[in-house]
């Protein structure tokens, strides 16, 4: 059939079946995306004759004859048109994965000529999970809020990101977003049960099918334990995973792998492998999993070996520790509070799923392009996986559509290695967004159990906490976990008397991992709404509560063991002031409450300290030359999906050499590029690679100054010295390299307070005013930070009132995104966002990171607020409709 596709025309055979998403992407159109392929997402929207579809369930023989508008032909990086312009100006994106799809829709009439009020209608088919939306409002409302190229420096000033007219066109490339010849494809095929050993495999069929070039097995995978928790340290995770195990532990724990030409062939050979089961008993409760006589999940691990805790007891990892007497402490508090609070599995649902595609270059040498937040530690571990030279593998993350910690694992590169090497053919695998639910590592739920106990005028005298945490089948991020979420959420508060004990257990449930605060929200959910339920007995402000109880500069940050060692140091410290604005804020008028009597009003806060970076080392090696036309390129190895840190960084060199921001060319997450870096997670893109870029720019300077002789300046008009005023190229070709090695590490706070209605009848919240008060340091790039607070507080509201997944006996329910609310722009209600004015001595130009700790005090803030109007507090999270209105009625 033939059809145009922006203007030109295509001659295509679709496939029976094939939608529209895929023949065009096979036709060269990489700026259609992948999302969901189920029309609940939007990041594959085109036009069709001008009228926006999903092109993911438009089937593609219903456009022949017809003209199809992807975004690249809306207009081009060179010459935008004018929607793809305002989303520049407004910074409407942050990973740009839904970007494409979202231009789309906004440059139909109807958009164009829709009153602001119906906006969310119009765009709940287009999903963002970075932005929080505000920046999307400000872009169809062509408010701009960033600054026009060319002017030189950058620290304080909103900065456009260097790939903004790319990904307003659809032409920034992602993982698989390039053209790759003799493309194979994988297709793995999944345990049906959720604990049971494989008797033996008959891939006999599948063999047989044409063009089947292999069927993978554990007995063709490397026999080494590793983990899929990817960390500097690689000790801190536990090695209980295969490639391929004949164990199988959790319901779609991979069995066989397919190699094939295309994928749905894959697909098809997979389902013809016969496999013997032999099914095992499972355990599924955490609280059961510790009990004597409970299936053992790694009971076949060797403890050390493994560095499982007591794997007879299916606990990975624990913690106990206890300062001074905090049952003789509660005995004698004036004021004794405690409860149970449980939080919920929650996925990350980045809306690039995690996909590898990997070949042999010229020289032989394995590359993988991936969707990686860690590229370096994935390329060391394979290494070790498969017995190969680092020098022999590189790994290359392009632009990430996405992360929050969930690609801070090794999820896909090895199968992908395993079929390149086997094959010899550049073979791909990327997840489906089911797989993303079922497979791919979720939150940790937990249960938390807190008692305080208090004096009357509300000094605290005992702090108890106790956690349980279900890493599920394996126990990557396990102890990270269970360690980080007990530490910083507790920490916050002094106290003589402090007691916590932690345990991570195994079940047969889907394996959890990394997610956005890395634990420290569901201790938080607990300890900050029994705070709040003590500022109610003593009757006290919460505001106030937190002034009087919250550790401050000089002090120690201790939880159980005074004596341990520490690398935290006070940098700088806002709490005392993002208290203040974020009470002045939600003092301040929001929207008003809906009438009728049904309709109960409340307020609540909380606040959540964070380290400013991972603890035990974060690494980070960068390079930068001066290039002859007087910019500067760099090679830093952290990746960018979203998180913002190839902006700051062009601005850090900038600033430093007194040059446009978009004078530096930026190649980031290469192992063929910088030294090194650890790896885009625990907020370190700014505060860790960002030092390494400011160390190498500030050497680049003044190796440029001493070549320029005494006395010499370097200013935007070029280098000015003794003899006159020389532009800065004539010293080109200077290098100049920078490290970090994170520490000493640094404390952020982040207050956050909600005002709500709640309707008694019904469990229906509605978010009055949503301010939080942000100590951030010095602000690098203020219109990209408020959208970090913005984003963050947007994904903690979904997984404080929407978001679960599902699992009953081991299976996951909950597989589309229609099925798994994450808001939308009608969920999402404004944030003020107010900065503290704080320097931070250990961040770049005073700056600290500002990537999670944002989304913590969000969910038990909102619970607070939920409370001060019912009466009765939630316990358990998502506080959905049907949980709300069973409380109010119990």
């Amino acid at each position: 059939m033939r059809f145009d596709v922006n203007g030109v025309p295509v001659d295509a055979a679709p496939f029976p079946g094939q939608c529209l998403r895929t023949l065009l992407r096979q036709t060269g159109h990489v700026e259609v995306k992948k999302g969901c392929d189920a029309g609940d997402c939007g990041a594959c929207g085109v036009l069709v004759d001008g009228d926006p579809v999903h092109s993911c369930i438009v089937p593609a023989h219903r456009v022949a004859g017809r003209s199809v508008t992807t975004v690249a032909g809306l207009g081009t990086p060179e010459g935008l048109s004018p929607v793809q312009q305002r989303f520049v100006d407004a910074a409407g994106f942050q990973c740009g994965f839904c970007t494409a799809g979202m231009v789309v829709t906004a440059s139909t009439d109807t958009v164009r000529d829709a009153d602001e009020a119906d906006l969310p209608r119009l765009f709940k088919g287009n999903l963002c999970r970075c932005t929080g939306y505000r920046s999307i409002r400000d872009a169809l409302a062509g408010t701009g809020s960033t600054e026009e190229r060319g002017i030189a420096g950058g620290i304080g000033r909103a900065v456009r990101a260097p790939a903004a007219e790319r990904i307003v066109s659809g032409k920034e490339p992602f993982t698989l977003d390039l053209e790759t010849q003799a493309l194979t494809h994988i297709a793995i095929l999944q345990s049906p049960h959720p604990s049971a050993r494989i008797r033996r495999i008959d891939a006999s069929a599948a063999l047989a099918m044409q063009g089947v070039l292999a069927v993978l097995t554990h007995e063709d995978a490397p026999d080494v334990l590793f983990s899929t928790g990817r960390h500097e340290n690689r000790l801190e995770d536990p090695d209980d995973t295969l490639v391929l195990d004949p164990v199988i532990r959790f319901a779609g724990q991979r069995v066989a792998a397919v190699v094939a030409e295309t994928i749905g062939l894959a697909e098809i050979a997979s389902r013809a492998i016969l496999v013997d089961y032999e099914v095992l008993p499972a355990i599924f409760d955490p609280e059961a999993a510790r009990a004597p006589g409970a299936p053992l999940v790694h009971g076949d691990k060797d403890a050390d070996a493994s560095r499982i805790s007591e794997p007879l007891r299916n606990v990975v990892a624990q913690k106990h520790g206890e300062l001074g007497d905090v049952d003789a402490a509660l005995a004698a508090a004036d004021v004794v509070v405690s409860g149970t609070w449980r939080t919920a599995r929650v996925a990350h649902v980045a809306l690039e799923t995690h996909a590898t595609r990997g070949w042999l270059d010229a020289q032989g040498r394995l590359v993988l392009r991936t969707s990686s937040q860690v590229p370096y530690l994935v390329q060391k571990e394979l290494c070790r996986i498969f017995a190969l030279d680092p020098a022999r593998v590189r790994v290359v993350a392009a632009r990430v559509g996405g992360g929050f910690g969930g690609k801070q694992e090794l999820l896909t590169e090895d199968l992908v290695t395993l079929a390149v090497l086997r094959t010899g053919r550049p073979a791909q695998l990327e997840l489906t967004r089911e797989d993303e639910f079922a497979v791919a590592p979720l939150r940790h739920p937990k249960r938390v159990s807190v008692a305080l106990g208090a004096t009357r005028d509300g000094v605290l005298t005992a702090v108890d906490v106790d956690v349980l945490s279900d890493t599920g089948a394996y126990g990557n991020h396990g102890p990270g976990v269970l360690f980080h979420g007990s530490h910083e959420s507790v920490a916050v508060y002094r106290t003589p008397n402090r007691r916590v004990n932690a345990e991570a257990v195994y079940t047969n449930n889907p394996p959890s991992g990394a997610f956005r605060g890395y634990g420290l929200g569901q201790v938080m959910f607990a300890l900050e709404g029994a705070m709040d339920e003590l500022a109610r007995r003593i009757g006290m402000s919460p505001f106030d509560l937190r002034r009087r109880n919250a550790i401050g500069p000089g002090e120690r940050v201790v939880v159980t063991d005074p004596d341990e060692e520490s690398d935290l140091e006070w940098g700088g410290s806002g709490l005392p002031e993002a208290l203040d604005l974020a009470e002045a804020a939600l003092a301040e008028p929001g929207a008003p409450a809906p009438a009728g009597p049904r309709w109960r009003v409340g307020t609540g806060m909380a606040l959540g300290m964070i380290a400013t970076m991972p603890p035990r080392g974060h690494f980070s090696e960068v390079r930068l030359r001066l290039d002859a036309d007087g910019g500067a390129s760099l090679d830093v190895g952290t990746a960018e999906f979203g998180n913002g840190t190839t902006t700051v960084h062009g601005q850090i060199v900038a600033e430093v050499l007194a040059i446009p921001p978009e004078a530096v060319r930026i190649r980031s997450s290469d192992t063929d590029g910088a030294r090194y870096d650890s790896g885009a997670f625990g907020s370190a893109g700014t505060v860790v690679a960002g030092k390494a870029v400011h160390a190498a720019a500030t050497r680049l300077r003044d190796a440029v100054l001493d070549l320029a002789g005494p006395g010499a300046s370097l200013g935007p008009e070029g280098v000015r010295t003794a003899s006159g005023l020389r532009p800065l190229a004539a010293f080109a070709p200077l290098e100049a390299t920078g490290s970090a090695d994170g520490t000493p590490r640094g404390l952020a706070f982040n207050v956050h307070g909600f005002r709500v209605a709640v309707d008694v009848a019904t469990g229906e919240v509605r978010i009055l005013a949503s301010v939080q008060g942000v100590d951030a340091g010095t602000v690098l790039n203020p219109e990209q930070l408020r959208g970090q607070v913005e984003g963050g507080t947007a994904q903690a509201i979904g997984s404080a009132l929407y978001e679960e997944v599902v699992v009953v006996d081991g299976h996951v329910i909950t597989r589309t995104l229609r099925n798994y609310h994450i808001p939308q722009m009608a969920d999402v209600p404004p944030t003020t966002v107010r900065f503290a004015t704080t320097y931070d001595d250990l961040g770049p130009f005073g700056a600290k990171s500002m990537s999670e700790a944002p989304y913590n005090p969000v969910a038990p803030a909102l619970a607070n607020a939920i409370r001060d109007a019912i009466g009765v507090r939630p316990h358990e999270l998502p506080m959905t409709r049907d949980r709300l209105w069973r409380l109010l009625e119990d």
